[in-house]
């Protein structure tokens, strides 16, 4: 455009003219993963070794990625006690017991391995008096190594010396697989693969003293791996996020003061002048009316008073952002019907 000024004045124009206002809200989600309400003890085990008949390819796999045994081994432990701390903290659970000596194998080398047979699984439930196996079947790292050099200059006592800067990286993936077994039907709950990069470098030089910048890099493989454990604990805990919402601001003189209300935080003064509005004569700004009053219901956690409201929108006045909104509300309500199940098992004694 050859005129940037008159864009940018339209642009404000059309944003100045808009007749909605955008709002924010916490919305509650229910966990990712719902267990049956007769689990009460867990069991934690870790079955990430590779088996006696794999060993040639595991290690093969170790080589090429970089890693050592003992890296691996330390880091799936590290998992294994973060998600066993966290599921301790739950509520939920009666008893949570880690099996650290049990000697469970699967393919190695990177693999997310088959299931466990189920006579393992009820046998470990059975022998450690538990409802459920929690189980790390995946703990892989898989690094890549990367040099360079660069032309510098040092200054000494003898002048400016050419010398070459030494420059390592290392990119680290560690990667972490689970599943859930309830033996009592013999279903798997859930499988889920978590993953995270973790980048190393360093530069000087001193060859060894830009490859000191990744010496670190195995304490932040175990960090990594407990902090995996952690976040797949979170896998069965409901949780709250930020949601966006549109609401009308123009209509009338009332739509203009509860606009002002509502930006302070005012949502009960800005409702008692929407509700006003939702029976005037306008179809276009009761439509409006109606559809804030859903929003305001929202606001409120009265999920079914804002379908009724936003129903009513669309239905007596045609307000067709009502209708989309409408959809969002009943999944809403269908998300909180599953929270309220997972509440009610959180509770039972």
């Amino acid at each position: 455009m050859k005129n940037p000024i008159a864009f940018f004045c339209i642009i404000a124009a059309c944003y100045s003219c808009s007749s909605t206002n955008l709002m924010s809200l916490n919305a509650p989600q229910p966990a990712a993963v719902s267990l049956p309400p007769n689990i009460k003890a867990v069991a934690v085990v870790n079955r990430t070794r590779a088996a006696d008949e794999n060993k040639a390819v595991d290690v093969l796999h170790k080589v090429v990625s970089l890693e050592s045994g003992t890296l691996q081994a330390e880091g799936a432990r590290a998992s294994m006690s973060g998600l066993a701390d966290e599921l301790m903290k739950n509520n939920r659970f009666s008893a949570v017991r880690p099996l650290n000596d049990l000697d469970l194998r699967s393919f190695g080398a990177g693999v997310f391995p088959s299931a466990l047979p189920w006579d393992t699984v009820e046998r470990i439930c059975r022998e450690s008096n538990t409802d459920v196996l929690f189980s790390l079947e995946l703990f892989d790292t898989e690094s890549k190594v990367s040099y360079g050099a660069a032309p510098t200059t040092l200054k000494s006592i003898v002048g400016n010396i050419p010398a070459i800067q030494q420059q390592i990286s290392m990119n680290t993936m560690v990667k972490t697989g689970w599943r859930i077994y309830d033996p009592a039907g013999r279903n798997i709950l859930d499988e889920f693969v978590l993953s995270k990069n973790l980048v190393f470098s360093g530069s000087s030089v001193n060859p060894m003293a830009a490859a000191s910048a990744i010496i670190g890099r195995k304490e932040a493989v175990i960090r990594v791996g407990n902090e995996a454990g952690q976040a797949y604990a979170y896998r069965i805990v409901p949780y709250s996020m930020r949601v966006s919402r549109y609401y009308y601001v123009r209509g009338n003189a009332n739509f203009t003061v509860a606009t002002r209300m509502a930006r302070t935080g005012n949502w009960d003064g800005a409702a008692r002048l929407w509700q006003q509005e939702t029976s005037n004569g306008s179809r276009k700004i009761a439509g409006r009316a109606c559809y804030n009053m859903a929003i305001i219901s929202e606001i409120n956690g009265d999920i079914a008073g804002a379908m009724q409201w936003a129903q009513k929108a669309y239905e007596a006045f045609s307000n067709r952002l009502a209708l989309s909104y409408l959809q969002v509300l009943k999944n809403r309500e269908a998300d909180n019907a599953i929270l309220r199940s997972q509440s009610e098992v959180s509770a039972a004694p």
